[in-house]
């Protein structure tokens, strides 16, 4: 490659400054060669380079190796090149000049400070970009182009002139060096493999679809309650002079209880939870000071109205 680049500086004018500047840019890609492409002019024609370049990490492309060739213009470095693809790769068309930002379709956006060097990493990047219609553009599905990519790697394409394939294939063992391999293609699980894996789920989550999980225990309802009637009887034994009065009061008061209670209390009386007779409970403490409290003052009551009417009817009391 060395010797290749002596000659064609012996063979052409370096006043030129498209050759001047063509020749900078040999030196410069022999003195810093890249891990990511590799580029070498012909040594009848400085015009027309060789290149190869390393499919993009992280993408189909990734391992693969893909050849074209670059045509320089006469004018060059103020007029963009053409590029041309030979390995087929699944984005851009071989043997093909491809439409690109910085390639000859669009001499707008060439600048003169850019390079081949400068050209190549931009092919890099472009590779896997959206193709959106351009001219020279493919847009194989992932998994062909990672076949592509490992049949690449295989041989260097056949194409032109003895000597041009020589270079080829100098630059395909070079890049065969610092490619790493393929990795292999994730996969991408479409709709029934994930209905399937959901299936799986369920299936794990309950091995047998026949049982049934039991249900969720019920809250135990409230205690069935029963209304009974606590009854308070008095007896009262009154005298005032020849008045005698004898006097019995009950003071009855209906309540809810539990029905455990009242069966508790009927069967120390001996008797059946459900039957329809009065139960008394007892009750202590203040309970029963109130029951009697009150059957006093109605007791009272009354006699005092006995009294009254008595005394009247014998007209003491007017």
């Amino acid at each position: 490659m060395a010797a290749a680049a002596a000659a064609a500086e012996d063979k052409y004018n370096r006043k030129n400054p498209a050759v001047k500047r063509i020749l900078q840019e040999v030196k410069e890609m022999q003195s810093h060669p890249s891990d990511d492409f590799m580029s070498l002019p012909l040594e009848e024609n400085i015009f027309e380079w060789q290149f190869a370049i390393l499919g993009p990490r992280d993408s189909e492309f990734e391992g693969g190796i893909y050849h074209g060739r670059i045509q320089l213009p006469a004018d060059y470095p103020f007029k963009p090149p053409a590029f041309m693809m030979l390995t087929p790769n699944g984005r851009f068309e071989t043997q093909t000049k491809i439409c690109l930002s910085i390639s000859n379709h669009h001499p707008e956006h060439w600048q003169p400070s850019w390079s081949v060097r400068t050209a190549l990493v931009a092919l890099i990047a472009f590779m896997p970009t959206d193709p959106d219609g351009a001219l020279g553009s493919l847009d194989y599905k992932k998994e062909e182009r990672h076949a592509l990519a490992v049949k690449s790697r295989e041989a260097a394409p056949r194409f032109g002139t003895p000597e041009r394939q020589k270079l080829i294939d100098e630059i395909h063992q070079y890049m065969l060096t610092k490619a790493p391999p393929v990795p292999p293609l994730p996969k991408t699980p479409n709709t029934n493999e994930q209905t399937n894996d959901s299936a799986n789920e369920a299936t794990l989550t309950n091995p047998n679809p026949e049982v049934t999980a039991p249900p969720e225990p019920v809250p135990n309802p409230e205690p069935e309650q029963r209304i009974v009637e606590d009854v308070r009887e008095v007896r009262l034994n009154a005298a005032a002079g020849r008045v005698r009065l004898s006097f019995s009061a009950g003071v009855r008061l209906t309540r809810r209880v539990p029905a455990a209670e009242v069966a508790e209390q009927a069967h120390g009386h001996n008797m059946r939870p459900d039957a329809r007779t009065e139960v008394r409970v007892q009750k202590p403490g203040i309970d029963d000071r109130w029951f009697t409290g009150a059957a006093v003052a109605l007791t009272l009551a009354i006699i005092v109205l006995l009294v009254k009417k008595y005394l009247k009817s014998q007209g003491i009391v007017g």
